[in-house]
């Protein structure tokens, strides 16, 4: 592994280089984008005009999905291709991802509902994945094949399913997240490690050509409100709902069709609502029109993460991406009746929710006011040379898990744009920054004990989520906290939402943190759940202030539109966020 401290790069610096490629967009795919370019020996740059993965990719249900779903629309080929993207990620981010097994009771004897139909269906997708844990030396990362559990021991566990028709329950495993943003942010930091430059908060204004191809990425940076043009011979615009609105203002180009999108929308309850460690798979009020096999009703589930819940995911079909939107009291009240009916006992109150994520991501055509909604099906790669442009491709993910095997197809093609061949890629096989460790549980019983001597003991209790944030990479992090008492303290509480002093102030030296928000909804996990005390939040920037040398008048602002965030987030406001709106009439010295 390359080391390096990614720290945001001034790009006025680079007025005078010429790059490979400019990757416009700071999600997911646009990290890995960058990574496997930056791998494969291009020089690139990596432009977001927000935080990293602070969009779309921060809202995602935090599955990284294997792909067993569509065995019943008999898709073998995404099939593979979902369960090869999961793999990597639990290979090359062992600290951030994990094997997540996931519940589905069964009804009847017989039939698509009853247990021996699930079980032929766990099997198939068994056998069609056999080589899932190819590569990942973790045994806590491999992913174990189905399985089936007993009427009594759902009952035990799940007293809420109704007794009637259950009969059981097969399990089978999918992956979860630790942290989506951290996880985006690994790949971002490794793709600088290779030299990548990267840049948050600077937005595309216009993409600039001559005689038919590119020649240049105009950009804004949202902290000096300067204008930065970048120098290219390819762009790839990875900006994913947004991807569209971008070349029609930087480019004044339509693309035809549409891409549809559908807001996707989960919930979290800020207490465990099934016990274990397992998703429960609950029937929902709709179909999946696509299915070849189909056990009726899709699902929704109760997820346990960080100590909460999440509850979702349900879906709303727009017939283009849009910068604003919000969910509905009513549309919540919706979704409260509906997984209230499909679990007995929880009965969930607008008052349980503790946070509401949503994201825009592409979905299938369907007809005006359908019920039963069809799913996209694979990720959208358009050459624009079919537009007369050459040098630019528009990469639409459809899902978090795929951007490891989506992303190179998309080098790939800018390879043969760029008129000579690249290597293969390593983005699947190469561990990224944190991800070093062979064993996580190693790993953590080693960070117990550094965390006991950097702190005198009292910070022993977060080893667990600290490695799952750090991996491999903790030790600069407990250097800072062992060189400045004051960065040895605890800011938060709770196991899930306590942290160290010292990751501010190295989120905001080494990961690219310029706001409070950055740190509270993105570094961190101290707003992950719910919105946190205003005690925490002034604890928080005033370690974020001594870092970055901010005045009072900076640190209020930044206060106050983390709580402004947090309670817009609470109720369903989401959108795409001002993001110049922490460094307006910030003086110049504080804002960088």
């Amino acid at each position: 592994m390359v080391e390096a401290s990614p720290l945001r790069r001034d790009l006025n610096a680079c007025a005078d280089e010429r790059f490979d490629l400019v990757v416009i967009g700071g999600g997911v795919f646009g990290a890995c984008a960058a990574l496997d370019a930056a791998q494969r020996g291009l020089k690139v740059a990596l432009i977001e005009q927000g935080d990293w993965g602070g969009a779309t990719s921060a809202h995602s249900y935090k599955m990284i999905h294997g792909g067993i779903r569509y065995v019943q629309h008999g898709d073998v080929v995404r099939v593979r291709h979902s369960a090869r993207a999961r793999r990597s990620f639990l290979k090359i981010a062992p600290h951030l991802c994990h094997p997540l097994p996931v519940v589905v009771p069964t009804e009847g004897r017989f039939g698509l509902k009853g247990p021996w139909a699930l079980r032929a269906g766990m099997a198939v997708y068994d056998a069609l994945t056999l080589d899932r844990n190819r590569g990942i030396t973790d045994p806590d990362r491999r992913v174990p094949p189905g399985q089936s559990w007993s009427k009594a021991k759902v009952q035990a566990r799940y007293p809420g399913l109704a007794a009637a028709e259950l009969t059981g329950a097969g399990v089978f495993f999918d992956g979860q997240m630790y942290n989506p943003p951290r996880l985006v942010l690994a790949l971002v930091r490794t793709a600088a490690a290779h030299g990548a430059v990267t840049a948050n908060y600077l937005q595309a204004h216009k993409l600039i050509t001559r005689a038919g191809r590119i020649e240049a990425v105009e950009a804004v940076d949202q902290v000096s409100q300067t204008r930065v043009c970048l120098r290219t011979s390819m762009v790839l615009n990875a900006a994913g709902p947004y991807a569209e609105a971008l070349l029609r203002g930087a480019l004044d180009l339509n693309v035809t069709p549409p891409t549809p999108f559908s807001r996707d929308t989960y919930f979290i309850v800020n207490r465990p609502l099934v016990e274990g460690h397992a998703a429960l798979a609950l029937p929902a009020q709709t179909s999946d029109p696509d299915a070849v096999v189909s056990r009726g009703a899709r699902h929704l589930f109760l997820v346990p993460w960080h100590g909460a819940t999440l509850v979702g995911v349900w879906h709303h079909v727009m017939p283009q991406a849009v910068t604003d939107f919000a969910v509905t009291e009513a549309e919540l009240n919706g979704y409260l009746a509906e997984i209230n009916q499909a679990y007995r006992g929880l009965d969930l109150s607008l008052n349980d929710i503790s946070l509401v994520n949503a994201g825009l991501v592409p979905f299938g055509e369907n007809a005006p006011g359908a019920t039963h909604l069809k799913y996209a099906h694979r990720s959208r790669l358009i050459d624009h040379r079919e537009h007369g442009i050459d040098g630019l491709v528009s990469l639409i993910g459809v899902r978090y898990t795929t951007g490891p095997l989506d992303a190179p197809w998309a080098l790939d093609q800018l390879g043969q744009m760029l008129g000579r061949p690249l290597p293969p890629s390593r983005l699947t096989s190469e561990p990224l920054i944190g991800g070093e460790a062979p064993n996580q549980a190693g790993l953590t019983a080693t960070i117990k004990t550094a965390l006991a001597q950097a702190t005198n003991g009292q910070a022993v209790d977060l080893a667990e989520n600290f490695a799952r944030r750090h991996g491999s990479a903790y030790g600069p992090v407990l250097q800072l906290a062992e060189a400045d008492p004051s960065l040895a303290q605890i800011i938060g509480s709770g196991p899930h939402q306590a942290i160290l002093a010292a990751e501010i102030a190295h989120a905001a030296r080494y990961e690219m943190a310029l706001t409070l928000s950055d740190i509270m909804f993105r570094r961190t996990d101290l707003a992950t759940t719910g919105a946190p005390a205003p005690a925490t939040i002034k604890a928080a920037a005033s370690v974020m202030a001594q870092a970055l040398g901010w005045d009072e008048e900076r640190q209020a602002r930044e206060i106050a539109l983390v709580s402004a965030a947090a309670r817009a987030a609470r109720t369903g406001r989401m959108g795409l966020s001002d993001p110049a709106a922490a460094f307006q009439a910030a003086p110049a010295a504080t804002a960088a």
